[in-house]
């Protein structure tokens, strides 16, 4: 985190500061539940364009599957993530944080499946191999700190790629992601 720069801050699970777009796919999350993962993944649409709003489409379900014939594969997907962050830095969320969204799949992560039901999702507008943005690292940052915050068993250690809790299945954020950058400015 840069000097001056605080975290953000988060109010009835919704961080200040984003534009919210709720999404219909998002439920409760089993009783009891505590918050102790974040979860970082990476997408485009169609892959590897930026600034369509295809992803906002899509986990608002108003996604036109037939803009594109790459979109087919997505007709039915009922997915959200907590948060995207687009390659400037500006920050829409879907899901308030108390809330179950639909990023992660099946996943498992030290022992536990269903990394939905315990975990929070973050998307950064990019592909596995193009460099994330200046902007997109200072949002991060900033978000995930105010995150461990509000969550105090997110962790760095509990910071995770999509790749670690789906292996075989996931490769985002994939290796243009600088992983020593992030915990250098969270440690």
């Amino acid at each position: 985190m840069h000097p001056g720069e605080a975290a953000e801050p988060i109010d009835a699970g919704w961080l200040r500061g984003a534009l919210r777009r709720p999404s219909p796919n998002a439920n409760e999350r089993p009783r009891g539940m505590a918050i102790d993962l974040l979860v970082i993944h990476n997408i485009s649409l169609p892959p590897g364009q930026y600034g369509t709003g295809c992803v906002e489409r899509l986990f608002c379900n108003t996604l036109d599957c037939a803009e594109h014939p790459w979109f087919e594969r997505l007709r039915g997907l009922a997915v959200s993530a907590h948060l995207l962050l687009a390659r400037d830095g500006a920050c829409t969320q879907f899901v308030p944080f108390g809330l179950r969204a639909g990023h992660a799949g099946a996943s498992e992560f030290e022992g536990r499946t269903g990394c939905n039901d315990f975990s929070i999702g973050i998307e950064l507008e990019g592909t596995d191999d193009d460099p994330y943005t200046d902007a997109q690292y200072r949002r991060l940052e900033r978000i995930a700190r105010a995150l461990m915050r509000e969550y105090p068993a997110i962790t760095i250690g509990r910071i995770v790629g999509h790749a670690r809790i789906a292996p075989g299945r996931k490769t985002d954020p994939g290796p243009s992601f600088d992983w020593e950058r992030l915990r250098a400015a969270l440690g």
